[in-house]
């Protein structure tokens, strides 16, 4: 054990008691030793101690003691001026070397500290950066970064997966090879805002195969210079999807629109077909070309309004309906605020499951909106409310407002009708829809508008229905 371990560790009342047993025992044998021999510098030992655990009085206080105590058991002769000087220096080495002590284990003190932070900051980087490894290579979002030049430096499992490259093999590539939309962000001049953005973009797997992309990129400055990171996220299903609801939501309102014309056409050709029938007991255009070609005419139209439109096969499922109500709000809320409408919307918690198809549910809801804003927009104070609850089996959604109503509301579902926006179809189509997966639209008179009732059945409900149909057959 070494004598800095001895005399200097330990808590502060040790290191004083010991300090304090080596000043006695120091003036005991300057005391008993006879000679020539000072012995008063190893009073600098009890000193470095006091210092390394005392301020400046304590340390000053104990060296007018070891000066004091030097001097008294001296054999040299003491006179006014070499004992002064004697004793002043003896003073000043007393005090110096507690100071410094005192300033060296403070000093020793802050480097622990200092050493101590350190480590604590090393091991929270640590930390982070493996936190932030498991993060990059456990996302299922692609993630890249390459340098100014486009050279990918870093790529995730899920970016090799994207792209169909070898894991590990994306290194040191062109991320313009896979995502050409990135050529256009200029990084090589330092002194440019710095980028961060998201885009929609076409990408290019290694195969030569394309896909759509959400790209969400940054730029960002190191000591190697301009570096760009980026998220991609694969959103080819998501349009495949969006197209393939779109071109079902557009078949099924075709086959709807010429359902009903095909009606209209079928009461027209009936009236004609009377009236040529009548004309042709009369016996006056027998022979008559003209009369005989509007006999065929009407034979060829009614021939064109009798094909049996069939329906196509049914697209419900289980809707969430608060998810649904909550997109709902989100796209028409702008469009609302826009028209100064003030709207209200009231959803039951705890909705249960319903049985719709959801993107022509959708399109119920925005057929609805859109004709109370349309109201609306010759009133003053307008008011628009949608509130959702359930009752039974049934789930119900109303959609109300201060709009004046519906003139003549026996004619509200019927297709063509006179007086009604465009065509007419938006009412008779929806209440189609809403009967396509067993709902119904219904019109309710209010004093000062409007009121249209949506009605779905719960999907467990429906299930069961479908189960009894099943066993039916």
């Amino acid at each position: 054990m070494s004598i800095d371990a001895v005399l200097f560790q330990g808590s502060r009342r040790v290191i004083l008691l010991t300090s304090a047993i080596l000043i006695a025992l120091i003036a005991l044998v300057d005391w008993r030793v006879i000679g020539q021999i000072p012995l008063g510098f190893l009073y600098l030992i009890p000193m470095a101690m006091v210092g390394s655990v005392e301020g400046g009085i304590s340390i000053a206080g104990a060296a007018v003691l070891c000066t004091v105590l030097a001097e008294r058991f001296s054999d040299l002769e003491w006179n006014l001026r070499t004992g002064a000087s004697r004793d002043l220096l003896y003073f000043a080495a007393f005090v110096g070397t507690g100071l410094f002590i005192r300033e060296v284990n403070n000093n020793r003190r802050a480097a622990l500290e200092n050493l101590h932070e350190i480590e604590r900051e090393r091991d929270a980087r640590r930390d982070a950066e493996e936190q932030l490894k498991v993060l990059f290579e456990s996302s299922p979002v692609a993630i890249v970064t390459a340098d100014a030049s486009g050279h990918v430096l870093m790529a995730n499992e899920a970016a090799h997966r994207m792209l169909e490259v070898a894991q590990g093999e994306l290194t040191g590539k062109l991320i313009h090879r896979y995502l050409p939309a990135l050529t256009n962000i200029i990084m090589h001049d330092a002194s440019l805002q710095f980028l961060r953005a998201v885009m929609q973009a076409r990408g290019q797997r290694e195969g030569g195969e394309t896909f759509l992309a959400d790209i969400c990129f940054s730029t960002y400055q190191t000591n190697a210079g301009t570096r760009l990171a980026a998220m991609v996220l694969d959103t080819s299903e998501d349009l495949r999807a969006h197209e393939v609801a779109g071109m079902h939501q557009l078949l099924e309102g075709s086959r709807i629109a010429v359902s009903a014309l095909s009606h209209e056409i079928r009461n027209v050709c009936g009236a004609i077909a009377v009236v040529h029938q009548n004309l042709k007991r009369a016996n006056s255009l027998v022979g008559n070309k003209d009369f005989e070609a509007l006999g065929s005419l009407v034979i060829a139209l009614e021939r064109i309004a009798s094909v049996n439109l069939r329906q196509s096969a049914s697209q419900a499922t289980e809707v969430d309906l608060t998810v649904l109500l909550d997109e709902l709000k989100i796209v028409v809320a702008p469009s609302l605020d826009d028209e100064g409408i003030e709207s209200h919307w009231s959803i039951e918690s705890g909705l249960p499951l319903v049985w719709a198809d959801r993107s022509s549910l959708m399109q119920v809801f925005l057929n609805l909106i859109s004709n109370s804003t349309r109201a609306l927009s010759r009133r003053d104070h307008r008011r628009l409310s949608l509130s959702a609850r359930s009752e039974g089996n049934q789930v119900y959604v109303e959609v109300a407002d201060n709009g004046g109503g519906v003139i003549r509301p026996e004619h509200l579902f019927r297709p063509f009708q006179s007086g009604a926006e465009a065509t007419g179809l938006g009412l008779y189509m929806s209440r189609a829809f809403m009967r396509s997966f067993g709902g119904e639209l219904r019109y309710v008179a209010l004093a000062d508008g409007a009121c249209f009732i949506v009605e779905m059945l719960q999907a467990s409900e429906a299930g069961q229905e479908l189960q009894c149909m099943k066993s039916a057959y």
